[in-house]
């Protein structure tokens, strides 16, 4: 598992986010706090505290390819 810290600050970007992470296979969360939400709803990210820095984790060991595509959302 991989952590990073990402930020989401319009809702243009949550979009763009959730359709990068939609593509990979395997669970990817999203953590603010003691909340936690999968990172391919919308929904779920939403209904986070988005003012704020949040923990994006990869429940796998080879996520370099997504680490690359979430380049611009990273804080």
């Amino acid at each position: 598992m991989k952590s990073v810290t990402i930020s989401l600050k319009m809702a243009e970007h949550v979009k763009e986010f959730v359709s990068i992470v939609a593509k990979y296979p395997y669970d990817i969360d999203l953590r603010s706090g003691r909340f936690v939400v999968d990172a391919k709803s919308i929904l779920g990210i939403f209904s986070l505290d988005l003012s704020k820095p949040i923990i994006l984790e990869a429940h796998s060991d080879d996520c370099d390819a997504l680490l690359k595509d979430l380049k611009p959302f990273m804080a």
